[in-house]
């Protein structure tokens, strides 16, 4: 896995929040997905959708 290291031009708490809050989001989720709504260039609304998946093998 590659990690990069996103920078912010200008100093804004609101943005560092959501990328903050959206890493913390994708942690650990296997299956779904993580959205961001963006208006007028700013983060409004972050959605996690996460899935479970069985393994339903008959013995």
């Amino acid at each position: 896995m590659t990690t990069r290291t996103i920078r912010i031009p200008q100093k804004d708490a609101a943005l560092e929040e959501a990328v903050r809050k959206t890493a913390q989001m994708l942690w650990g989720l296997r299956y779904g997905s993580v959205t961001l709504v963006v208006q007028d260039g700013k983060v409004l609304q972050i959605d996690k959708t996460e899935k479970f998946r069985f393994n339903n093998q008959r013995h």
